[in-house]
Order: C-alpha cells, then structure tokens, then sequence
C-alpha cells in the first residue's frame, strides 16, 4: 500500500476528504520523527513502539573493491509490532 492509497482509506473510512486524511497523515508522521529525532520513543498502543536505536562503530567491506572501510556510528529507528498487529498478521 502506498501513501496515496492510505489517504483514500483514511478519508474513506473517517469519512472526511482525502485534504483533510492527507493533512492528518502528514502530522501523524511529523509527530513521530520530531518525536524520534529528540530521542523519544512513540508508542501506540495495539500496533507498536517506533524507537530510535544505536549502531555502533564498524568495519565494513566494499564490495566492489573489497577494501575495507570504516562505517562510523549512527541512529537508526527501530519498531517493534503490538500484540494486537501481531495477532491480525497471524490470523
């Protein structure tokens, strides 16, 4: 499913028009990244926790030249599924 289709369902379903789902789609996921980049965690009940994560310092191989590298620490984001996201994929 691609963002423009998740609008359609969102303004279906909310019965509102697909400005408006596109607009409550768009503050959703800004919340969250504001949200994640000052280190929080954001947890939605039911579906899941979106977390910021380390990753440490590592060497790594280029895999055309096979050099070795150096691949510097970095944050990524992590989530993890609720039990009820978990329960409808299982189902």
């Amino acid at each position: 499913m691609h963002k423009a289709e998740l609008v359609a369902l969102i303004a279906e379903q909310a019965s509102i028009t697909k400005t408006q789902a596109q607009e409550a789609l768009n503050a959703l996921t800004d919340g969250i990244t504001d949200a994640l980049a000052e280190g929080e965690a954001v947890s939605l009940v039911g579906f899941g926790t979106f977390s910021q994560r380390q990753r440490a310092a590592r060497q790594g191989k280029n895999p055309q030249t096979g050099a070795t590298i150096d691949i510097p620490a970095s944050k990524s984001v992590g989530f993890k599924p609720g039990k009820a996201l978990k329960d409808a994929c299982n189902s």
